[in-house]
């Protein structure tokens, strides 16, 4: 039978050793609200309620007890109910007006005019999971009613843009070439300058781990980096927060964050505390009820996962090292099945975490998963997150390739974790990008079969024919682009000019060559073979294309990439430490040519400062040279505010120190660690 605490009647932790005392009597006791930390007998005029002790009339303490000096926590129990019956921004619930405090919450009761729920609520710390019980959370706040789009309204920042490359600009007529590489490129629009346009609003769950090892430093850090994204989102993005340690909480409810919102948000966040251990599912199941509830929706929807350790019920079964069962840990409602699920972005906070569950649980929602070892910048890769998902123009983005000559066929594609297929006997082929972000560029490298000419042929050969539609956020409206044809010349004689390879498909090819080889040094590693793994990438790094090595900025920092990853894979130790989880940040972005952080500790030397933001984006390390082609603007423009703000912050705890800085330490916030 369940254990529960008979003071506030919360369920005690599964884990009785780690948790001999009830968490939220604990919390509450250390709370910075000021809940009072004695325990004297409740009064006589009391009764017992599913969530503590209530009073008949009259005000109490959280735990039913009368409080000797002011607590912000008070609520009334009128006999009668409120009028007007008024709801909390910050838990949902409706409180009585007769008491002026913020914080005089009406608790759930049968009495007419009281709110009712299907679920249980914790009047501070919201509502909470235990096992696998289904919640209900139909309790958002109404979005934005959006604004009707003139008929002449601007799409982001122009049109989506397509162009194509060949291999090479021509074939001889009497050849047929098999697996001819064919660059497709896309940029997506650009963030509209005109501030009367609307962006696409954001609904955003956090799911945040405060086990025990979360303690002091780690949590203080995370609550700075969640007060951060609080003040980022606009009043018409929707916020939910979801903690979690050995069972998981909905700390606040998915509402608007107006000022009243983030006030809520904010209190909610610094409400937190650590303890027990750690339930990953628990806590992605409280966050897709959240979202599979909503009576409202947002056009983007994302979660965000933050953990440091562990998940204890796949440790304690022994699950550990079988990466099938990583896909036990995400809900069916969250999965990359269905293209209208929301992508869960992973943190792996500090070394100690499972980068491999992480990075599972990202990949299979179409999320990134980014490596903290310095937990210092937690908030500047939480900014380089949001300032994506701010951003998002395009949706449902789709390119279709059509084959004009009748004996052109697409043999390949590649296209890393997007879904492409090739139809009709290599007549056609697609690929489903989805959502992208202002200024995001894909790069896919279809591989065509070219047929020989014969002498009174065209003297050109129509390869494929590309299109894009797509849903643009600022219109609402569908789009169709036509790309350029891609096309080769064909003469009896072909010249030297005619052979010199495209700059755009060498270095398409070398970047998808060394995620193949990025993802073999991984499993050589994990089979224990670490200088196999070491030589796999030293092998790609020394095979780079030597026009582009030394001009191709995208092409030297993943050379720099593939050296430091060779150093974190080459011994036992430091691969469990930091190189697992390194190698797969890199793999996560490798694989959506999207931008995932990675905050290291002794990286190589420091360098170059990076301009195209409103602020200077600095590349903490050479790791990171190249951090433009998948770090978007609004991205780097995003991780730069974080980085004043950090600043600031400092300055004000160190005001004698004129400038505050932090040793040893690199911050890539980048694709693949800003390579690419």
């Amino acid at each position: 039978m369940e254990s529960r605490c008979p003071g506030c009647f919360h369920p005690r932790c599964a884990n009785a050793a780690a948790c001999a005392a009830c968490q939220v009597c604990d919390a509450a006791r250390t709370s910075p609200f000021g809940v009072s930390p004695a325990k004297p007998e409740p009064p006589a005029h009391t009764m017992a309620g599913p969530f503590g002790l209530f009073p008949a009339h009259g005000q109490t303490s959280l735990f039913g007890v009368p409080a000797a000096t002011p607590n912000p926590f008070l609520f009334s129990f009128p006999p009668t109910p409120p009028e007007p019956a008024q709801t909390s921004p910050l838990f949902g619930q409706p409180w009585a007006t007769s008491t002026p405090s913020a914080f005089n919450f009406t608790p759930p009761t049968q009495a007419p005019g009281y709110a009712q729920t299907t679920f249980p609520f914790h009047p501070l710390f919201g509502s909470i999971r235990t096992d696998a019980e289904t919640f209900v959370f139909d309790d958002d706040e109404p979005v934005e009613k959006p604004a009707e789009p003139p008929l002449n309204a601007a799409s982001n920042g122009g049109p989506l843009v397509l162009e194509t490359h060949c291999e090479l600009p021509a074939v001889a007529r009497g050849c047929a070439r098999d697996s001819f590489a064919v660059l497709v490129h896309a940029k997506a629009p650009g963030a509209n300058t005109d501030h009367t346009a609307t962006r696409a609003p954001l609904d955003l769950v956090t799911v945040l781990d405060v086990s025990g090892s979360m303690a002091g430093r780690k949590l203080a850090l995370l609550k700075e980096a969640m007060g951060f994204v609080v003040d980022k989102l606009g009043p018409a993005d929707r916020l939910s927060v979801v903690s979690f340690s050995c069972n998981a909480r909905r700390v606040s409810p998915l509402m608007r964050m107006s000022d009243a919102g983030k006030a809520s948000a904010k209190l909610a966040v610094q409400s937190l505390v650590s303890g027990g251990g750690t339930d990953i599912l628990k806590g992605l199941q409280m966050a897709a009820d959240v979202l599979d509830g909503r009576r409202h929706r947002n056009a983007v929807a994302s979660v965000v996962l933050l953990s440091d350790g562990q998940d204890n019920d796949m440790e304690q079964s022994g699950l550990y090292g079988r990466e099938k069962s990583y896909q036990d840990l995400v809900p069916r409602s969250l999965a990359g099945g269905d293209r209208s699920a929301a992508p869960i972005h992973t943190f792996g906070f500090g070394t100690d975490h499972d980068a491999a569950a992480m990075h599972a649980v990202a990949e299979a929602t179409g999320g990134t998963f980014s490596f903290i070892e310095n937990q210092a910048v937690v908030q500047d890769a939480f900014a380089q997150c949001i300032g994506g998902l701010l951003s998002v123009v395009a949706q449902e983005t789709w390119i279709a390739v059509t084959c004009p000559h009748p004996d052109v066929r697409v043999r390949a594609i590649k296209s890393g974790r997007y879904e492409s297929r090739v139809a009709a006997y290599g007549r056609a082929a697609s690929v489903d990008v989805g959502e992208l972000y202002a200024d995001e560029e894909r790069r896919f490298l279809l591989f065509v079969d070219v047929p020989s000419a014969a002498a009174d042929d065209d003297d050109i050969t129509r390869l494929v024919k590309v299109s894009c539609t797509y849903k643009d956020t600022a219109t609402r409206k569908s789009m169709e682009v036509a790309g350029e044809e891609a096309f080769v010349r064909r003469s009896a004689d072909v010249t030297s000019q005619d052979q010199k390879p495209s700059t755009e498909v060498e270095m398409e090819r070398f970047r998808i060559e060394a995620t193949e080889d990025i993802a073999a040094a991984r499993a050589a590693a994990e089979r224990g073979d670490h200088g196999e793994a070491a030589r796999i990438l030293d092998r790609r790094r020394n095979a780079a294309p030597a026009g582009l090595a030394g001009g191709d900025a995208r092409c030297a920092a993943l050379v720099l990439e593939l050296g430091e990853l060779s150093a974190r894979v080459a011994s036992r130790r430091e691969y469990e430490q930091t190189g697992r989880a390194c190698v797969l940040s890199g793999m996560s972005s490798h694989a959506q040519q999207r931008a995932s952080s990675m905050s290291l500790i002794g990286s190589m030397a420091a360098t170059p400062v990076f301009a195209g933001s409103a602020a200077p984006y600095v590349a903490s390390s050479p790791f990171a040279m190249a951090a433009g082609a998948y770090a978007t603007p609004a991205m780097k423009a995003m991780v730069d505010s974080s980085r004043e703000t950090r600043e600031q912050r400092q300055q004000q705890q160190a005001p004698s120190s004129a400038t505050t800085t932090m040793p040893n330490s690199a911050s890539i916030f980048a694709p693949n660690n800003g390579s690419i």
